[in-house]
């Protein structure tokens, strides 16, 4: 079962509205998120909460994306929480603007933040909770992810993307990761 959900990105206000940050912007969309109460330790902020298999934690590491594995490690060695036992929510450029989906181990696809978690925790088999956001035209993908998403995409996921993923993240808390992973695969919310 999951304990830890770890939602990527990277801090300051000048980040809020990347693509790279569409899991922060994600985890604000959440109706529990105005239940949280978040501190700040662990290398970013956390918050916790009772649900039916026991307390979940909700981390937004503030070490920017490329040590995100350093305050995830952090948190799970404090409580005890193992590998198998983390989501790490994050973008996904491989996937198309409008999808989502759970995923089990797999590669990196050049993502800093999933890089350092392999570093911290010695593995790629960790579980996922994917964005997509599409591949640029060109060939500056750094600049991509760190442009901010367009009003029409701000829209699209605010109606569409984010309220379809938060069902299934509901799933993944109430039913385990296996059923979300069975059912929400690869998800287009768009269609």
């Amino acid at each position: 079962m999951v304990k830890l959900y770890a939602f990527l990105g990277n801090h300051g206000r000048e980040y809020a509205r990347n693509r790279h940050n569409v899991a922060w912007q994600f985890l604000e969309s959440l109706p529990l998120f105005g239940e949280l109460r978040f501190e700040r330790k662990f290398k970013g902020r956390f918050a916790s909460r009772e649900g039916s298999e026991g307390r979940l934690w909700f981390l937004v590491p503030e070490t920017f994306m490329n040590l995100s594995g350093d305050s995830v490690a952090e948190l799970a060695r404090f409580h005890h929480i193992g590998v198998d036992e983390i989501l790490v929510i994050h973008d996904e450029l491989e996937m198309a603007f409008g999808s989502f989906g759970f995923k089990l181990g797999g590669g990196l696809g050049g993502h800093n933040g999933l890089r350092s978690m392999e570093a911290r925790f010695g593995t790629r088999d960790f579980r996922r909770l994917r964005f997509g956001i599409g591949r640029p035209s060109h060939d500056d993908v750094a600049g991509y992810v760190l442009e901010d998403f367009t009003r029409e995409e701000r829209e699209a996921l605010g109606c569409s993307v984010f309220p379809k993923a938060g069902a299934a993240l509901e799933t993944c808390m109430k039913d385990g990761f296996e059923a979300a992973f069975a059912k929400y695969q690869k998800f287009k919310a768009l269609e």
